[in-house]
């Protein structure tokens, strides 16, 4: 056998016993497909945009479902972290399955993604999302909307100015930079 049919069977035989990523939501006529963890982030060449931002363990309020609605009619694979199922009661720490598992899926989506929106909702602490626009202030890929009224939006700004991120002053602003970026990104592939 040649290499490359050596390599097309081992990616076919991979593919049978590999997890098939199950998606919670998607429009078929759009192809605007969410992915919310522990689900499988499928390979593809669609643009992929993670929701960092306010969950707060799911009391802060859920902008993210309403970026997904806003975002109907656009062909990119949104990775969310908010997530139906999660469980207060799990504890914060490695040795804590669950706890784990979410954690190495936000890692895994947020290192895979090619935009990452931040939004920082007033009625949130958001300690995981101040830790994200760490790591990723200086990726080029991070678009932050934070509010007047988020407890350390001075902070928020003054790395969001110094790392030249973009920033949006609402979330139609937000939701346009957003198709922006999907549009040219999907011309370019």
């Amino acid at each position: 056998m040649r290499p490359l049919h050596t390599i097309a069977a081992i990616i076919v035989v991979l593919a049978t016993f590999l997890p098939i990523a199950r998606v919670t939501a998607r429009d078929e006529a759009t192809m605007l497909t969410v992915v919310t963890s522990p689900n499988v982030i499928p390979a593809t060449p669609l643009p992929r945009i993670f929701l960092a931002g306010s969950i707060d363990m799911g009391s802060a309020e859920n902008w993210q479902k309403a970026l997904v609605a806003s975002l109907a009619g656009e062909q990119a694979i949104v990775l969310n972290p908010r997530r139906d199922d999660w469980d207060p009661s799990w504890k914060p720490d490695l040795s804590d399955f669950h706890f784990k598992e979410q954690v190495e899926w936000e890692l895994n989506a947020l290192e895979r993604a090619d935009i990452i929106v931040m939004a920082l909702t007033p009625d949130s602490k958001s300690p995981v999302s101040l830790l994200e626009l760490g790591l990723y202030a200086n990726s080029g890929r991070l678009i932050v909307f934070c509010p007047p009224g988020f407890w350390r939006k001075g902070n928020v700004d003054a790395v969001v100015s110094r790392y030249q991120v973009k920033s949006a002053a609402s979330m139609q602003e937000l939701v346009a930079e957003v198709r922006s970026r999907v549009r040219a990104m999907r011309m370019h592939r």
